[in-house]
């Protein structure tokens, strides 16, 4: 069974800046593309920052610039670099992962979401 754990909320002032990070594990073949998403209180989710397992990257307009989302698959893990904090990047921050397992000579890849850490930036 594959898990995605994250890290690195917390509350900071507007201006600081918060790393997340999100670590995979249990047994699967390879991670395709990662994503952070956040949600804001009352708000739909959103996707902020996405990498390939290529590292092509991008961003929400609302982050550009001031986040950067990176990737160590030697440790199965992503990060999301986020400086210049605004209060409107509060919210909570789920990281989600294309996973690639298989059984019995079928390979497939299968969303999964970690449980999601709070961001709060008080102004």
């Amino acid at each position: 069974q594959v898990q995605l754990v994250e890290s690195g909320g917390g509350l900071v002032q507007a201006g600081r800046s918060l790393r997340l990070s999100c670590t995979a594990s249990g047994s699967f073949f390879s991670i395709n593309g990662m994503g952070w998403h956040r949600q804001a209180p009352g708000k739909q989710r959103e996707l902020v920052a996405f990498i390939t397992n290529k590292l092509a990257t991008s961003y929400a307009d609302s982050v550009k610039g001031r986040f950067t989302i990176s990737r160590d698959d030697a440790k199965n893990t992503m990060y999301l670099q986020m400086n210049s904090l605004k209060p409107e990047d509060t919210g909570v921050y789920f990281c989600r992962a294309g996973v690639v397992t298989g059984t019995e000579g079928l390979v497939y890849e299968s969303d999964h979401w970690g449980q999601g850490t709070q961001v709060t930036v008080s102004s």
